[in-house]
């Protein structure tokens, strides 16, 4: 019997009508849809009025599911991982999963789609041409500096993930270490309170504290550096 197969679907990072045809048509079709958020997935395919079950999948639960999931793929079923937004396993739970079918030779297909970091990066307003994604930094302060500080030296551009409540603290960190950066700091993209900020590091930081940032913290983020411009 032919095995079934891992389709990693992206979904949408935001705005639910971002979402690719081929990426509806998989959900369809599929047996199983693993998310890491079944709630937050049930919004999505309750929209496109796909009624394929929803499985809680994380990396907390891996090794009570990989077994099932095994079981299913030699059943000939297909089945679908999506994260809560975005494509899977760029700062999400998934590579366990993947890993261990690649191992045991199962095929993984991707359905391409929104990511965070192509979609900042495209207007960034920054060099394109070479970035490296930080994903997001340890909490602690002498953590973050020692890795924003050790890659600032490659000159590429750093794409980082940054909740609201260290937003400021992570530009005021960067300053510190060089003024002469440029960053493009991007609010809740596709979202209705979407947000850009561009400048120089210190007109951004101020840009922030005029609009009392400090005091009312919202938004998913990401923080693009460059040292080129």
């Amino acid at each position: 019997m032919k095995k079934g197969r891992l389709y990693v679907v992206a979904t949408p990072i935001g705005n639910l009508e971002d979402i690719t045809l081929r990426a509806i048509d998989i959900l369809k079709k599929v047996v199983f849809v693993l998310a890491e958020d079944t709630r937050e997935s049930k919004k999505l395919l309750d929209r496109y009025k796909i009624n394929t079950q929803l499985i809680s999948y994380r990396d907390q639960n891996h090794e009570r599911m990989i077994g099932k999931i095994f079981e299913k793929l030699d059943m000939g079923l297909d089945l679908a991982l999506v994260s809560d937004n975005g494509t899977p396993l760029i700062s999400d739970p998934g590579y366990k999963l993947v890993k261990a079918l690649k191992e045991k030779e199962y095929e993984v297909i991707t359905i391409p789609g929104p990511s965070a970091i192509t979609s900042a990066l495209s207007i960034s307003g920054l060099p394109t041409d070479r970035f490296i994604f930080l994903g997001f930094l340890p909490k602690s302060d002498s953590k973050r500096e020692k890795i924003i500080e050790q890659y600032l030296i490659l000159e590429d551009t750093l794409v980082i993930y940054e909740s609201p409540n260290r937003v400021l603290q992570l530009l005021e960190l960067v300053n510190n270490l060089d003024k002469a950066i440029t960053v493009s700091a991007i609010r809740d993209m596709t979202k209705k309170r979407e947000n850009s900020y561009y400048g120089k590091i210190e007109s951004v930081i101020k840009q922030l504290k005029q609009e009392d940032f400090e005091n009312n913290p919202h938004g998913e983020w990401v923080i693009i550096l460059s040292n080129k411009i």
